[in-house]
């Protein structure tokens, strides 16, 4: 069931169009975000069942007006300097749910099959607050994946770039799990537009599952081998009329191209060679949540499965 619900008439009703928003504005939108999941109960608990195979990692902790969110982390053990480093981020927008579910439903039914072969590293929950408001922004009406630079304005996104700092160079992939909805036309752009005061530019949402490649380090085999695997599970998005995928020229079926760094976007904090946001797109009549999650994991095992390759060490 899809749980979001269109908030528009709340950011609509702030501030001055054309105007961007102050402290107030943003103290005003804050106010009518209501909890509606539990980080505690939903991934906390999923999380610690891990603790047996994985060692569990608090990389930071937020606290938002009295509410206290731990950071969590898994990590393989046993790590070795001649194994590639994977990085896998699910929940930097918290409302992606299958960002969160994928990277757990990774760990638990199939890390076990690479922890001998790569050194593992997963955040699966970046965005704890917006998770539970099912939101995109964090407290303080920030985009943490537009925040991924220094001194970052997102606590969420600082304390994950703290976490790689040590071992930025050393990453071989980084795997970023997200999902586009309905609700990022219907609630999440124009809430962007209102709060920039800027005027709202109707998107295309595409129908199906698609990738980001990296504009200055742009790897098509890469994102061509997950493409592969993904579509064994969910249909691919198509491109639009004006051959595009929200806004960017399709460089290849189901993949697009940003520059990850100047847009401060997650991918880009690692250095990795290999890097991909994933794109689930969970509004669809053709897709179930469990597809979704599925498509994610799908994901996630075929770029740890092309670096293996690549490294000469796969199956």
């Amino acid at each position: 069931m899809n749980t979001r619900t269109d908030s528009s008439a709340v950011f609509r009703s702030i501030g001055t169009p054309g105007r961007p928003w102050s402290t107030a504005e943003r103290e005003q939108w804050r106010a009518a975000q209501q909890c509606r999941r539990s980080y505690a109960d939903d991934v906390m608990p999923r999380v610690d069942r891990l603790r047996d195979r994985l060692d569990v990692v608090t990389y930071g902790e937020l606290t938002y007006d009295g509410e206290t969110f731990p950071l969590l982390c898994l990590r393989s053990r046993g790590w070795r300097d001649d194994r590639p480093l994977v990085l896998v981020t699910g929940g930097v927008h918290g409302y992606e749910t299958s960002g969160v579910s994928g990277a757990l439903r990774f760990l638990e039914a199939h890390a076990a099959a690479y922890v001998d072969r790569v050194n593992l590293l997963v955040a699966p929950c970046v965005s704890p607050w917006a998770y539970e408001r099912i939101q995109r922004w964090n407290f303080d009406a920030v985009d943490p994946n537009r925040s991924f630079r220094e001194p970052s304005p997102a606590q969420e996104s600082a304390a994950l770039m703290r976490l790689v700092a040590p071992l930025k160079g050393r990453f071989s992939a980084h795997v970023d799990l997200h999902e586009t909805t309905d609700s990022d036309e219907s609630e999440f752009r124009p809430a962007k537009a209102a709060r920039d005061g800027e005027p709202f530019e109707p998107c295309e949402i595409p129908d199906g599952f698609y990738l980001v490649d990296d504009e200055e380090n742009p790897q098509p085999a890469f994102q061509q081998a997950i493409i592969d695997a993904v579509a064994r599970v969910t249909h691919i998005a198509e491109p639009d009329a004006q051959g595009g995928i929200i806004g960017s020229p399709v460089v290849a079926p189901g993949v697009i191209r940003y520059a990850l760094r100047s847009l401060g976007l997650c991918t880009s904090i690692t250095g990795a060679p290999y890097t991909t946001t994933t794109e689930v797109y969970p509004d669809s009549l053709r897709a179930t949540p469990l597809q979704c999650e599925a498509a994610q994991v799908a994901a996630v095992c075929a770029a740890i499965d092309f670096i293996l390759q690549a490294a000469g060490t796969g199956d």
